[in-house]
């Protein structure tokens, strides 16, 4: 399952990791995703949903 929000669609960020001499390595800054039971159309199913969007209400929640 790939790291990406059914609701708005954030991904993972990527970036460099810094050591003390500064060498860069890649690294990822993967978004908050809880897996969630959404309403989608009239059924229930099981989603990953970023915080950003369950604080701000952009689902859902099925009961």
């Amino acid at each position: 399952m790939a790291k990406v929000c059914h609701s708005c669609g954030k991904g993972p960020a990527f970036g460099n990791s810094r050591s003390h001499s500064m060498v860069a390595t890649r690294r990822r800054f993967d978004p908050n995703l809880q897996k969630v039971r959404v309403l989608v159309g009239s059924a229930p199913r099981r989603v990953h949903v970023c915080t950003r969007c369950l604080k701000a209400g952009k689902v859902i929640k099925a009961v």
